[in-house]
């Protein structure tokens, strides 16, 4: 388990003629092993935040811990390296192969070198997480023969291989109708104890919100913890 610190953060993206301020001395404090949403309107920065916590960006000021590691200065070999062997992504749209299997499509994340464990130790931990998503009947199917609902879940075992210490979930249920959506609110608060892993979805759900926890909002740059 992993806990963030996140002090005094700010984004600005230059543009012609003026510089564009997302993310403005933004503060988060998430305990190891906490659940949390954020959420807020189109273009209020999630992505970007999310981005950052994933070492995907840099900041342009402030400072991000997570596990008490500062991230906001790595190089780009280094970030590489931090995403693979501590983070885990679930994104909107899938992301998956369309050429390769299910249990492919999970196993992706070991083709970025430096794995440490034998390959059919890690082929049984993808058919393992498959199982615990309700897929192990689809091992051998294409993205294409897969719901939108199954295609998501086969993206959270991918996220899950590297046995992560942080989940960072994207807009995971936008897709999906009402009943898929609460099956992934399950899934994602059972993988969250069950594999002690800090999670921290970003969402426009107000109904996966509550599910998941603490819940933030994200607005002119800040974050405002949302009373329960």
């Amino acid at each position: 388990m992993t806990r963030i610190e996140v002090a005094d953060l700010s984004k600005i993206y230059e543009t012609p003629g003026e510089a564009l301020r997302v993310l403005d001395g933004l503060d988060l404090d998430v305990a190891a092993g906490e659940a949390v949403a954020i959420v807020g309107p189109s273009g209020s920065g999630k992505t970007t935040l999310l981005n950052l916590l994933g070492a995907l960006d840099r900041p342009s000021s402030g400072s991000i811990r997570i596990g008490g590691e500062d991230i906001g200065g790595l190089t780009a070999a280094a970030a590489a390296g931090f995403r693979n062997r501590s983070l885990g992504f679930v994104f909107q749209q899938h992301h998956l192969l369309p050429q390769l299997s299910v249990l492919e499509n999970v196993l992706v994340p070991r083709l970025a070198g430096n794995w440490q464990e034998s390959a059919a130790a890690t082929e049984s931990r993808a058919r393992e997480l498959l199982d615990k998503v309700g897929l192990s009947h689809r091992l051998s199917h294409l993205p294409w023969q897969l719901s939108g609902g199954e295609k998501l879940r086969t993206g959270v075992a991918r996220a899950l291989l590297n046995r992560p210490r942080l989940l960072l979930a994207d807009e995971p249920t936008g897709l999906l109708d009402q009943a898929a959506t609460d099956q992934v609110a399950d899934l994602l608060l059972q993988l969250n104890r069950d594999e002690a892993v800090t999670l921290i979805v970003v969402t426009h759900n107000a109904a996966l919100a509550r599910r998941i926890g603490r819940t933030f909002e994200l607005a002119q740059g800040k974050l405002k913890e949302v009373a329960r």
